[in-house]
């Protein structure tokens, strides 16, 4: 019985594979059981059929196939093929309007858990229907949304497989020679919206009851009741519109050059509006299933609770590479809505990229979406935008930006110059750093590691070649040395860039422990410095440029003057006032660290496995790499810092955060309706002034011996720590709940001494702000209080 099943299930597997592949005009299918069968025969024990080239290396890593544990086409459980499930009933066509609901709200996750890295065939392409979507033709409601899902997935995937941002495992693009592209899917737009007229007006009739009889007449409502056809029509006609704005916006922003992100822009916000109008819709719907499923609707895919009709994920097995099966969860409805709320609104960000922007604009735009933590179909869309066909935006030539960015426009005609071995090799660099950026943090920071290698070689290439053009000395080359030294001056503060943006990246990751942070700083800052000085220089350059009359294109002599002013405040611009920012933090709170180190008030955690010259080594090998910025030595920071303390040092620290204060203060009035980038500077602003009253504190009291906390309050700004004076007494008490506020407990007495207001209770919460404020305003007093404190304790936040 047992050999006459097996010979059953294999004749079944035999029929569904060949349906599956029909044989061509020059294949046929054998069957080649009877010569398996010889084989195993013949076999002894601990014997295996191989190749001549077979090894034992190569059977350490081989695929052991038809073991049900180790290859996900062997399952036994499930349907074998599509045909099978049909004629099961699994997948029918008739159905109800809820049925219908619970379908598209389990393909909406199954789509999300796409996204999230899992395969096709076992998450959107377990739904029946759309392994064969011309059975569903008859049922308008669900055929249109079938083909609407599918033109989207190849959509997405196509935007995904050009731009190669993924990695392994973290977007699977193989179609697994599923039907994932039909002939006619480009019309599925206008299936859906003859769907939607149909519902619109059905809803109309339903708001109007004089209309109701002769829409009844004309279309057959969507279920008996008519005190529920109203909730019904609301609840599908959302999906369908989200189903027509997603894709809408999508294929707007796949349009070249940025033509179609206003229009994107559009659809994204109908198509947000949409979900809430989704998430509302799930009361009715749960009410409806009734109350036997609200204790499973926390972890349901679906807005009803109900298990969706229609979906088998073992039906694709057998299509699956042979590997492990992989159990997948799909994700929940509430995750599910998150997501796509998420996804709209960093593809919404992207809409609002400037399309005429300068080279630091565009960093640093890429920089701030990178904080937003996209997923991967956002950062494809972004690089795509930004990289297509070896230009900028898909327009503009990597030349024409570099001209741009050293100030030098009337090189765009100059074809010695974009016909140079050098401003190619610098504009592939630049291409591959944009690509680099729209990668997931874990990824950029490697490749970021890397390309510093190859920024430096072409750096080493242009100082030899700008030293053979000085040492040739002819009146025809001095235009030319000209903006080869504009353009190494420009390469060595890209260099810097990267450098710094992988120093902070180390921060996002939280690679580094308490007890690093002084030497990041350390470095943060020779790198930061670097890059102002070699600015700088590249202005000087400028100005020696418009007095050159070799250097000037005499049709434009007329815009000489305003260029001049141009790059005189071009220091001044957001990107480089943020670096010097970041660059007097880093020193000052360098400085600080190794002050309290030195001076026994924060004890370092010991490092049992790696000794600090091996931690220095490890995180900056990178760095040696390249020229630019100068690779400094672990002597070099400990001769550095080992001195340091905090009363020959303070004036200096002091300074460092003043200095930030101010350079914030006027990156504030350069980005006055930049909402995000205000909100940075605000948490900036919070560190430094902070920070700066931590060392009056410090200084005042004695400080014990004491160890490092750390404590992140923010998610704005997360590099840079703040040095708190926590005090301990029976009365006097200043912490940092979960919520960031600084709470405080004191006295009626101290309290009203300290914020100039009567309180009579003993425990109150205020803003930081609030208590900065008050600090400065009465800053003898609060001096006076801290010193009535019995102890004091330093410990970290990192911001």
């Amino acid at each position: 019985r047992t050999r006459l099943h097996r010979e059953a299930m294999a004749e079944q597997d035999a029929r569904c594979l060949t349906a599956s592949f029909p044989a061509g005009d020059q294949t046929v299918w054998a069957d080649v059981s009877p010569f398996i069968d010889t084989i195993c025969r013949e076999l002894q024990v601990g014997e295996l059929i191989h190749g001549e080239n077979f090894s034992l290396f190569e059977a350490m890593s081989a695929l052991e196939i038809m073991d049900p544990k180790m290859d996900a086409g062997m399952t036994t459980y499930g349907f074998n093929c599509v045909e099978d499930a049909i004629e099961s009933n699994a997948a029918p066509i008739s159905l109800s309007v809820l049925e219908i609901i619970d379908v598209m709200d389990h393909l909406l996750a199954c789509e999300a858990t796409w996204h999230k890295g899992h395969s096709l065939a076992q998450t959107v392409f377990s739904c029946l229907y759309l392994l064969d979507v011309e059975r569903t033709s008859s049922n308008p409601l669900l055929h249109s949304y079938c083909r609407t899902v599918r033109a989207t997935c190849d959509l997405i995937r196509s935007a995904v497989s050009e731009s190669r941002t993924h990695e392994e495992e973290d977007f699977f693009t193989m179609a697994f020679g599923l039907p994932l592209r039909k002939e006619g899917d480009e019309k599925c737009l206008s299936m859906l919206n003859a769907a939607e007229e149909i519902l619109s007006r059905q809803l109309r009739a339903c708001k109007n009851p004089s209309t109701k009889k002769k829409l009844t007449e004309d279309h057959e409502p969507l279920q008996p009741d008519p005190e529920l056809e109203e909730g019904y029509c609301k609840a599908i006609l959302c999906r369908l519109r989200f189903r027509k704005f997603f894709y809408h916006s999508l294929t707007y922003m796949g349009k070249p050059q940025g033509r179609g992100l206003e229009m994107a822009h559009k659809h994204i916000r109908s198509g947000l509006l949409e979900l809430v109008a989704i998430r509302e819709s799930s009361i009715f719907l749960s009410s409806i299933a009734g109350n036997s499923c609200k204790d499973e609707s926390v972890d349901s895919t679906t807005a009803s609770g109900q298990k969706a009709i229609g979906f088998d994920d073992s039906i694709n097995s057998r299509l699956l590479a042979p590997t492990p099966p992989r159990s997948i969860k799909i994700l929940s409805w509430k995750m599910t809505i998150k997501y796509f709320e998420k996804l709209l609104g960093d593809l919404d960000q992207i809409c609002l990229v400037p399309l005429n922007p300068s080279m630091e604009e565009v960093l640093q735009f890429a920089v701030d979406f990178q904080k937003l933590q996209p997923d991967l179909v956002a950062r494809s869309r972004l690089q795509l935008l930004l990289v297509r066909d070896g230009k900028l935006f898909g327009r503009d030539l990597v030349s024409d930006i570099i001209c741009g960015a050293i100030n030098m426009p009337q090189l765009s005609n100059n074809q010695e110059f974009h016909k140079s071995y050098l401003v190619i090799q610098l504009g592939r660099l630049t291409l591959n750093l944009l690509r680099i950026l729209c990668t997931n943090t874990a990824w950029q920071r490697r490749k970021l590691g890397k390309s510093l290698q190859e920024w430096g070689a072409v750096l080493h290439q242009l100082e030899v070649a700008c030293n053979n053009l000085l040492e040739g000395n002819s009146s025809g080359t001095e235009g030319k040395g000209l903006w080869m030294m504009q353009m190494m001056s420009w390469a060595g503060e890209q260099t810097c860039w990267i450098a710094a943006r992988f120093l902070l990246l180390g921060f996002e990751l939280e690679l580094y422990s308490s007890s690093e942070y002084c030497m990041i700083y350390w470095y943060l800052d020779h790198v930061l410095t670097t890059l102002l000085q070699l600015c700088q220089e590249r202005l000087t350059i400028e100005k020696e440029q418009q007095r050159s009359p070799l250097a000037i294109d005499p049709s434009k002599k007329k815009g000489k003057k305003k260029r001049g002013k141009e790059a005189e405040k071009e220091i001044h611009s957001p990107g480089i006032l943020l670096q010097k920012s970041y660059s007097y933090l880093g020193k000052g709170l360098a400085w600080m660290l190794a002050s309290l180190t030195n001076d026994r008030k924060f004890v370092d955690r010991p490092t049992i496995f790696n000794t600090e010259q091996e931690i220095f080594i490890q995180n900056f090998e990178l760095l040696q790499t390249s020229r630019v910025p100068e690779p400094l030595s672990y002597f070099q920071f400990k001769q550095s810092t080992m001195h340091a303390n905090l009363h020959t040092q303070i004036r200096q620290m002091e300074h460092c955060f003043e200095e930030a204060l101010n350079v914030l203060k006027e990156l504030k009035h350069c980005v006055p309706k930049d909402l995000k980038r205000l909100e940075e500077i605000r948490q900036m602003e919070l560190v430094a002034e902070k920070n700066r009253i931590a060392l009056s504190v410090i200084l005042a009291g004695k400080v014990p011996c004491t160890s490092l906390e750390e404590s992140p309050v923010s998610a704005v700004n997360n590099e840079f720590m703040m040095v708190v004076a926590q005090s301990y007494n029976k009365d006097t008490r200043c912490v940092e709940n979960s919520k960031g506020e600084v709470v405080i407990n004191l006295t009626a007495r101290h309290f009203e001494i300290i914020l100039g207001i009567p309180h009579h209770r003993h425990f109150v919460a205020v803003s930081q702000a609030e208590c900065i404020k008050a600090w400065e305003d009465n800053e003898d007093q609060c001096m006076q209080l801290m010193n009535e404190v019995n102890l004091l304790q330093i410990c970290a936040i990192t911001l």
